[in-house]
């Protein structure tokens, strides 16, 4: 079936059974694909039906179907003639794990971060109205992403506005982790309330029975079946928002889909459609396991396990010494976005459940809920992925810096995450948490550094700190610094030093040793510490070289090397990210790429001595 498929237009030929071979087919390839790639497989796995019927009432050329956070995207992709083009997912060079605009027409806005689809296409369909196009707006987000307060607000003003936009629920119980919070309480209310929809339906088909005369009678019937509803169900929070309810539908049948789809594209009105599907359908691992299968590395499709071997990384690493700080000191709370799974605190949760919180997918609420317990004495650890703790940049500065309240922020994925891509790049934090007022910034290179540097976060410090980890394995390294502030000499050398953040340590040490190669002594520093910049230490040990190195994994402007540099009052050469998108591919291709290399980097200091 995917051979006949060259455009979205080529499945409006196929019948209904044709579309459920078809879904069928999209899962194996999907399973068989990702497989090799890795990408993120229990949430594409979960829309098949959906993308189908969507494509079989909306032109994707045409019409703005806009994906949200775009992770479940995929099976979108293959139905516009991308197929062919999955062995190169997420890839240097190769097809996006998201959608993006400069691959396909169909490809309505590019997107990676959680919450925004209802505001973009509210956009969409405030353009087609101006413009007096029949062009549709669809928004396709999760109940996960809906419990974002930027979700809310979009659908405060869609409702005011009276656009017809076409706000598709794809309730599935998932986010990353299990959902909470009391939105995800309510569908579930709604999804299990079959006897508020068996009498609707059995109203509806009594009432039709009778000869509908003029609008007074539909007026009635109207009010009748909205009593009906009130009595089982009193309130639906979408239609307080002003949008017309329509589901639950199931999301798994193609022709169930479709006809409501027809009933939303004909209302011209504010539209929630409420679909419910199983995130990891039809691959029995992913169904058992649907957070592990949402974004999964290359794995063995028969077992589901990874094929690489599983290192402690530094998520890991984190929780497991946020549980053993927790144990001695009652103060300590851990706060999440929904993500306990992939910052490493699912262990915390099980331990310590009533000082655990997740507060969904709400990076602002998590942080200023930080500070109002950091105001009340408590110790709060913020842990939030860097690409995500953008969203609350107001809230760090206004609700915690400005008060210099004691709050813990854990920066997971800092610096370059790889195959994810332009959205998900961790590269922006340094220069951002450098700007806060009375924060400190602290960067391991290793795992001895690591839990020395939490423990001086979670117990020593007064104001508020960062610790920023890779994603990845956690390094290992004999360490002779105890005091996190301070910067370590780990090399020396007379003719040039090379200042690191992170783990940019070990391409630096490489850097040195090619550089020593050829005659050049390059001493190498553990920057450790990167607000406050240890100024006694470099000025002691840069005021006689020849040249002085900055190595970070961050973008150049605004970030560790200029800051050094006004420091130390002289040139500073410095290595660090362009102040540009920064493209999906290994991280060994992305250092290629930008210049980041040990080899690059000894290659520039050597045309620069």
């Amino acid at each position: 079936m995917l051979e006949k498929i060259h455009t979205a237009h080529d499945i409006k030929k196929f019948n209904n059974d044709e579309l459920n071979a078809l879904a069928d087919e999209i899962r194996e390839f999907l399973i068989e694909n990702v497989s090799k790639t890795g990408g993120h497989l229990s949430a594409n796995l979960g829309v098949v039906e959906l993308t189908i019927a969507l494509f079989m009432e909306f032109d994707p050329y045409y019409d703005r179907i806009v994906w949200d956070v775009g992770h479940q995207s995929y099976v979108h992709k293959i139905l516009t003639g991308r197929a062919d083009r999955f062995d190169t997912l997420r890839k240097f060079g190769g097809m996006s794990g998201f959608p993006k605009s400069s691959e396909s027409i169909a490809d309505a806005f590019n997107s990676g971060h959680s919450s925004t689809s209802i505001s973009v296409a509210a956009g969409f369909a405030a353009a087609a109205r101006l413009k007096k196009t029949d062009k549709r707006a669809i928004a396709v987000i999760g109940d996960g992403a809906m419990t974002g307060g930027m979700a809310f607000e979009a659908l405060n003003h869609v409702g005011s506005m009276k656009l017809p936009v076409i706000v598709v629920l794809n309730d599935n119980g998932m986010s990353i982790s299990k959902n909470v919070g009391g939105l995800s309480k309510s569908l579930k209310r709604l999804r299990s309330t079959a006897k508020y929809f068996r009498v609707k339906s059995n109203v509806k088909t009594a009432l039709e029975r009778f000869p509908l005369v003029g609008k007074p009678l539909n007026k009635i019937i109207s009010r009748m079946k909205k009593m009906v509803r009130n009595l089982i169900l009193p309130s639906s929070i979408f239609e307080d928002f002003g949008f017309k309810y329509l589901g639950p539908v199931d999301g798994h049948n193609i022709e169930s889909l479709r006809v409501v789809l027809e009933q939303a594209k004909k209302l011209k009105e504010p539209v929630i459609l409420h679909v419910h599907t199983k995130k990891g359908k039809g691959y029995t691992h992913a169904e058992k396991s649907p957070d592990f299968f949402h974004g999964i590395s290359s794995f063995d499709e028969s077992t589901g396990k990874p094929i690489l071997p599983q290192k402690e990384d530094w998520s890991t690493c984190f929780g497991n010494q946020l549980c053993e700080l927790a144990l001695n000191n009652d103060k300590v709370v851990a706060i999440t976005a929904a993500m306990p799974l992939g910052t490493g605190l699912s262990e915390f949760s099980h331990k310590f459940p009533n000082r655990f919180y997740d507060v969904a997918i709400a990076e602002q609420h998590a942080v200023t809920f930080a500070a109002g317990m950091a105001k009340s004495g408590y110790t709060p650890v913020v842990a939030i992925y860097s690409t995500f703790l953008q969203r609350a940049y107001d809230q760090i500065i206004h609700d915690v810096a400005l008060m210099n309240l004691h709050t813990v922020f854990c920066i997971d994925r800092c610096g370059p995450v790889g195959e994810d891509g332009e959205t998900h790049q961790g590269v922006f934090d340094i220069a951002y948490m450098l700007q806060m007022p009375n924060m400190i910034v602290l960067s391991p290179s290793n795992k001895i550094d690591f839990k020395l540097m939490l423990n001086y976060a979670v117990n020593t410090a007064e104001g508020p700190v960062a610790v920023r980890y890779p994603r990845g394995a956690v390094c290992q390294r004999d360490t002779k610094v105890v005091m996190p502030l301070k910067s370590e000499l780990v090399k020396d050398g007379s003719d040039v030093i090379i200042v690191a953040v992170g783990i940019c340590l070990y391409d630096a040490l490489k850097a040195a040793d090619i550089l020593s190669a050829d005659g050049i002594s390059a001493a190498v520093v553990d920057a450790r510490c990167i607000k406050p910049i240890d100024q006694q230490f470099m000025k002691k040990y840069c005021s006689d070289k020849k040249i002085v190195v900055s190595i970070e994994d961050g973008m150049k402007s605004g970030g560790f090397g200029q800051n050094l540099e006004d420091i130390l009052g002289r040139s500073v050469l410095k290595f660090a990210y362009p102040n540009e998108p920064i493209v999906q591919g290994s991280i060994d291709k992305l250092k290629d790429k930008y210049g980041m290399s040990a080899e690059a980097i000894a290659d520039k200091i050597k045309s620069n001595l």
